[in-house]
C-alpha cells in the first residue's frame, strides 16, 4: 500500500530460511542419531525402584573407612598437584610455537597445533591405560597421565592469550636490544602471568576430580579404594569414600576460587 511504513525485520528472506533449515536439519539428525542408537526406554520405569535399592545399601555411610582413605587421598591431590606443574612447564614452549605471533614458522605452528590436539583428543583414563603399561600400576602411571592430558589444555588456552597481547610492549623491549630470551621474560610474560596463573589454577581443579577416578585402571589414587569397595559390592563403604572424594573436591573448589579472585 503506498504511503505505508515499511516493516523491520531483523533477518531478510535468505537468512531466516538459512535459519531454519538449520534448526530442521539438527532436529533431524537428533531423530536420527536416536533411531540409529536404538536406545531403549524399557528400563526407565524401574530406575526409581533401583536408585532407592542403591541408596538404601549406601546409608549409612561407613565412616570407619575414612581413616583409611586419608593416604590414598593425599596420594590423588599430589597426582593432580605433580601433573598440573608438569604439564605448565611443558605447555610453555607449546603455547609459544602455537600462537600466531610468536611462533617461528609454519612448521613450528603446526607442531603445537598438533600436539595440542593430541593431547586434549585423548581422555585422562585412555592416557592412564597406556602409562600403567609403560610404568607399571601406581601414582607415576597417574601423574604423567595427568600431564600429558594437561598440556593441550593449558596450551591452547596460554597460546590464545599470547595472541592477545599487546605487541607494541614486545617490539618496545625489542628496541633496547634485548636478546629473545629477555624479550620473552620482559615482553611477552608480564602480559600473560594473571592468565598463567588463573590458567593452571584453574586445570588442577580439573585434574583433582580426574584424579579420583585414575585408580579404576590402576593408575593410583582413592580410585583404588573405590573401585575394590564397588567390586566387592561394599557400598557403604562406596558412600564413605564418595564423602572423602567429595570433600577434597569442595576444599579444592575453594582454594582455586581464592586464587583465581587473587590474580585478577
Amino acid at each position: 500500500m503506498a504511503g505505508a511504513t515499511p516493516e523491520w525485520r531483523r533477518f531478510d528472506a535468505r537468512e531466516r530460511l538459512v535459519r531454519i533449515g538449520s534448526v530442521v536439519g539438527a532436529a533431524l539428525v537428533v531423530v536420527g542419531s536416536w533411531t540409529w542408537l536404538d536406545i531403549n526406554l524399557q528400563y526407565v520405569t524401574t530406575a526409581p525402584a533401583q536408585v532407592s535399592d542403591l541408596f538404601g545399601r549406601m546409608y549409612p555411610p561407613d565412616v570407619t573407612y575414612l581413616p583409611n582413605a586419608v593416604g590414598p587421598l593425599a596420594e590423588t591431590i599430589q597426582i593432580a598437584v605433580v601433573g598440573t606443574i608438569a604439564a605448565v612447564v611443558m605447555a610453555a614452549p607449546v603455547a609459544y610455537i602455537t600462537a600466531e605471533n610468536t611462533t617461528p614458522n609454519r612448521v613450528t605452528y603446526a607442531l603445537g597445533k598438533l600436539i595440542v590436539t593430541v593431547s586434549r583428543s585423548v581422555h585422562t583414563i585412555v592416557w592412564a591405560l597406556l602409562f600403567v603399561v609403560m610404568f607399571g600400576p601406581g601414582a607415576l602411571a597417574g601423574t604423567v597421565a595427568t600431564a600429558v592430558r594437561s598440556i593441550g589444555f593449558v596450551g591452547k588456552l596460554l597460546g590464545e592469550e599470547i595472541e592477545e597481547i599487546d605487541f607494541d610492549q614486545v617490539e618496545g623491549v625489542k628496541a633496547t636490544g634485548a636478546s629473545p630470551f629477555q624479550l620473552l621474560v620482559y615482553g611477552i610474560v608480564p602480559q600473560i602471568k594473571p592468565a598463567l596463573v588463573g590458567i593452571s589454577v584453574y586445570r588442577w581443579d580439573i585434574n583433582v576430580r580426574a584424579a579420583t577416578i585414575l585408580g579404576f585402571v590402576g593408575a593410583g589414587g582413592i580410585g583404588v579404594q573405590l573401585f575394590k569397595a564397588i567390586d566387592s559390592f561394599a557400598w557403604r563403604t562406596v558412600s564413605g569414600i564418595l564423602l572423602a572424594i567429595l570433600g577434597v573436591v569442595l576444599v579444592s573448589e575453594v582454594v582455586s576460587a581464592y586464587a583465581r579472585k587473587k590474580v585478577r
